[in-house]
């Protein structure tokens, strides 16, 4: 007799908990101390200074009348010249250096040299990883101060400040970025017997390449911010000029300063987004890419070699000897005997000694105030450059994009364009003012702590994460919210079931990009009373405490390296989702 039962499998349930809702009660459990412990919630903490809304108020009037005398205009006009200047060169060394560094730290690249010794080519690549880590967990500021304490009042200063850090951070993205190459036609052209060096430049270089070339015009954008940044340490520039303006509480000088660079960083976005554009390159930061993503022009698509991209390569190359020109910058000091004897006694008084068990409790407890100001920054930030990247995007209210289709009925043109034209404004203020810059402001009106540096940071971190968000939502797939069109559906049900699934993974993966710079960033704030290590380092660098300062720098190394394996870690997750 045939047995005809047939056993019936009925699939499990997949399970409520996974890695990622793991990462997110985590991720939540952790914002919530962060808060907690800047102030929110926290009762008989006063975090608002009444008293300081006065000077607010006169420093908002003031916008309303900047000075706009001959005199000043001129000298803003240098500073901003000075300010492009170090962007320049700075950009220049960083990208000449992160090329170098890039290569040696991508795996595919030890692969090629070291094919048969697994152990070795581990060991190397991670030495070279771990080596590229220190420079790039320090901020350019605090590189500044020491490369202030050798080289003295010297426009060098302001150019390895900026190229020291942002050579080992885009050494760390150019690796990933040859690292997340297919390289099926590397592996091609090495089984046709092609030498390892050929088959890397011709079968791995310009598949990367695009990618490259627009993180280098990001890299520039940010080494504009650096360099107005650097000011407040006598640099020159833009930020110095604005910082003797706050100082001496000249509020009409102040925002001619704000007003000069907002227009400075304006052009340069406005400038890079054109050659970008006409490249066929679609955003300036590619981070997350999964397999079979398209985020760069097709190979065999050209990029347009236009009057104006001829222009922009000319002016580009011609850029660094007139930037070297007008900074007047002497190499000679890097060897001279001056240099290093200062260089030698900075090195000797810095080595510290072991700290005491108070001293590491101090730290302990800074550490935790430095952390908890990034993660709130950094969850302001990404809240506000979400919501602000929708009305940002061209492709979104404009007529005929995706929340306005053509044969709806909807709002006015000049609407649409108004809030264009409004939200781009407020992220383009937002990210151009420096983070120190807002902590004094915010000053104004709260006490001293973590609550201001934190506002600062997610005040300037929300104009960049708005930014590249907005190029996301530009870049996305819009079958899907077209169908969604079609069928009817309302504005907010097209954002919530065609949009946010597509672009959440790559705006989270941002988001934690930009928390590591953003730690980096608590320094900064710090200088100016905001709170955390930076303040404290602060007081070691006042007071020539080399060797508290080395202290409190390896902490900050540590802590780098805990948030960027945290960071790797959840953008992982978000990779395999």
């Amino acid at each position: 007799m045939v047995n005809t039962q047939q056993t019936i499998t009925i699939p499990l349930r997949p399970s409520l908990w996974n890695p990622k809702t793991a990462s997110a009660f985590g991720v939540l459990a952790a914002l919530g101390l962060a808060a907690y412990q800047a102030g929110l919630g926290q009762p008989g903490i006063d975090l608002v200074n009444l008293g300081g809304w006065p000077q607010l108020r006169e420093f908002l009037v003031a916008s309303l009348r900047p000075d706009l005398s001959p005199e000043f205009i001129v000298l803003m006009g240098r500073a901003a010249l000075v300010t492009l200047a170090y962007a320049v060169l700075g950009t220049a060394l960083s990208v000449g250096l992160g090329m170098v560094g890039g290569l040696l730290s991508s795996a595919v690249w030890w692969q090629l040299v070291l094919s048969g010794a697994g152990g070795l080519r581990r060991c190397l690549w991670l030495g070279v990883r771990g080596l590229l880590a220190f420079p790039r967990a320090i901020h350019e500021l605090i590189w500044g101060l020491v490369l202030l304490q050798v080289l003295g009042l010297n426009p060098l200063v302001g150019v390895l400040a900026i190229a020291i850090p942002f050579g080992a951070i885009v050494a760390k993205v150019f690796s990933e970025i040859l690292d997340e190459t297919p390289p099926e036609p590397l592996y091609a052209l090495l089984n046709a017997g092609a030498p390892p060096l050929t088959a890397f430049i011709y079968g791995l270089l310009p598949q990367a390449l695009p990618n490259l070339l627009s993180y280098t015009f990001y890299r520039f954008e940010c080494s504009l911010r650096a360099s107005a940044v650097l000011g407040i340490i006598g640099a020159g520039g833009l930020g110095y000029e604005i910082f003797l303006s706050l100082q001496s509480l000249r509020y009409e000088q102040l925002w001619t300063g704000f007003y000069a660079l907002i227009v400075l960083n304006g052009a340069v976005d406005a400038w890079s987004a054109v050659v970008r554009r006409r490249m066929g390159f679609t955003s300036r930061l590619d981070i997350n890419r999964k397999p079979g993503d398209v985020t760069s022009r097709p190979a065999h698509q050209a990029p347009r070699q236009d009057g104006f991209l001829k222009l922009s390569w000319v002016g580009a190359i011609l850029a660094v000897p007139l930037s070297w020109w007008w900074l007047r910058l002497d190499v000679g000091v890097l060897w001279s005997t001056r240099t290093h004897r200062l260089l030698g006694e900075l090195l000797s008084t810095g080595w510290p000694p072991l700290p005491t068990w108070a001293e590491l409790v101090k730290l302990a407890q800074l550490s935790w105030l430095t952390v908890a100001m990034s993660m709130v920054a950094i969850a302001l930030a990404g809240l506000g450059g979400m919501l602000f990247s929708l009305p940002a995007a061209q492709n979104f209210l404009l007529p005929g994009g995706l929340l306005n289709p053509v044969g709806q009925r909807g709002g006015s043109p000049w609407v649409a364009y108004t809030l264009l034209g409004l939200s781009r404004l407020v992220l383009l203020v937002s990210r151009a003012i420096p983070a120190p810059i807002w902590a004094l402001v915010l000053l104004y009106m709260l006490f001293p702590g973590v609550l201001p540096g934190a506002l600062a940071l997610a005040l300037h971190n929300f104009g960049i994460l708005g930014r590249l968000m907005a190029e996301v939502n530009e870049n996305l797939d819009d079958r899907p919210v077209r169908a969604l069109s079609t069928l009817g559906a309302s504005p907010s049900a097209i954002v919530a079931y065609g949009i946010l699934p597509q672009n959440l993974g790559r705006f989270l993966a941002y988001v934690l990009y930009r928390w590591e710079v953003c730690l980096r960033e608590t320094v900064i704030v710090g200088l100016v009373g905001a709170g955390g290590l930076g303040h404290l380092l602060t007081e070691q660098i006042s007071s020539f405490d080399y060797s508290g300062v080395m202290i409190t720098l390896g902490v900050f190394v540590v802590l780098t390296f805990g948030v960027d394996a945290v960071s790797q870690r959840l953008r992982g997750v978000l990779r395999e989702g």
